[in-house]
């Protein structure tokens, strides 16, 4: 019997993974849900650039949360301020029996406390049904793929992964100017904007992830961002960025263990990669350092010979949430927390 699936968000992972859902003949697509007022009614075999599939699409969450299905795949737009609205709309799939596999954190809700894990797994037990939070960063590069190197180590003395992404030929204003601050002066970035609530708390999620897999337990996380100003006007597709600005962002957290980083999750946002120290490729790092060190480096190869526009980012994305689907169908109601094997830990309890 095939999975019903119901795809929230159309942007370009979400069409990615609403691709996948139509052409697998073990997923049965359920419903779907849209921003846009202009997508409403559409069929989704429309939207997705394949043929008509019966299921129209909606803006209307109650039309959703009434749908019977087994999975919600939610890729939602990111939070503007705060997760408390994405969390409600969760709540309320879980509770109406059906599971969910969400992109905007929620790998570790424990990391933001008892009672802010326990309304999820209430909400699960409520319906009988699962939370996984997944995706590339978070849900695999960090939180996955790093604690899975440390296997080969008698000893860690420290993990940093990085992300790097070169912004610079990014098309969308608001993306630029409005989310990220491109622009601003580093007082008003440092000072706390949207962005650096919603990040504290996805990476918070991450550090929480790698220190319960790796059994250790840190004594605070520390914000320890960067930002690179300007030093002349610099043009971009989307408009001119003023000397004086910022341009390119380290977002950092540290997981610290006595007095010193264990684990290191960083961002780079990068718009002008001629200043000195900013000058890194698009992709991820991980740096062990022990014994052994290990150093990794992950780059994407764009597909060759798909049909669809989806570039190697998107399928990357995607990748992980797809591939999901039927361990949450096995799993026991609630949070489900991705297994590790053998990784390295100070500790040696079962």
């Amino acid at each position: 019997m095939a999975i019903k699936v119901i795809q929230w968000a159309t942007g370009a992972i979400g069409k990615t993974c609403l691709r996948q859902i139509i052409d697998h003949p073990d997923l049965e697509l359920a419903g779907l849900f849209v921003y846009s007022e202009h997508k409403v009614g559409k069929d989704a075999g429309e939207i997705a650039r394949r043929g008509e599939t019966g299921i129209m699409a909606t803006n209307s969450v109650d039309e959703i949360v009434a749908t019977e299905a087994d999975v919600v795949l939610h890729l939602p737009l990111n939070p503007s301020e705060s997760y408390d609205e994405h969390d409600e709309i969760i709540k309320r799939l879980l509770r109406s029996g059906k599971s969910v596999i969400s992109t905007i954190a929620h790998t570790y809700p424990l990391a933001e406390g008892d009672a802010y894990a326990q309304g999820f797994e209430e909400a699960c037990r409520e319906g009988n049904s699962v939370l996984f939070g997944t995706g590339i960063n978070p849900g695999f590069i960090g939180e996955r793929l790093s604690v899975l190197l440390t296997s080969v180590c008698t000893q860690v003395d420290s993990v940093e992964v990085t992300e790097i992404y070169d912004c610079s030929d990014v098309l969308s204003p608001g993306f630029i100017f409005d989310l990220m601050g491109v622009g601003k002066p580093v007082e008003e970035i440092a000072s706390g904007p949207r962005v650096q609530k919603v990040f504290k708390h996805i990476f918070g999620e991450v550090v929480g992830f790698v220190g319960n897999a790796m059994q250790v337990e840190f004594d605070e996380v520390v914000a320890d961002h960067e930002f690179g100003v300007a030093d002349r006007d610099i043009v971009l597709p989307v408009g001119v960025v003023k000397a004086g600005g910022v341009v390119n962002f380290r977002w950092r957290f540290r997981g610290m263990k006595d007095g010193k980083p264990f684990f290191t999750i960083q961002m780079l946002w990068l718009l002008d990669r001629s200043m000195p120290g900013w000058d890194h490729d698009d992709g991820w790092e991980i740096e062990i350092k022990g014994a052994p060190g290990l150093k990794a480096r992950i780059d994407l190869v764009e597909p060759e010979g798909m049909p669809d526009r989806s570039k190697a980012m998107q399928y990357c994305v995607a990748g992980p949430v797809i591939r999901a689907i039927p361990e949450v169908m096995r799993a026991r109601p609630g949070i489900l927390i991705a297994p590790s094997f053998a990784a390295y830990s100070p500790r040696m309890t079962a």
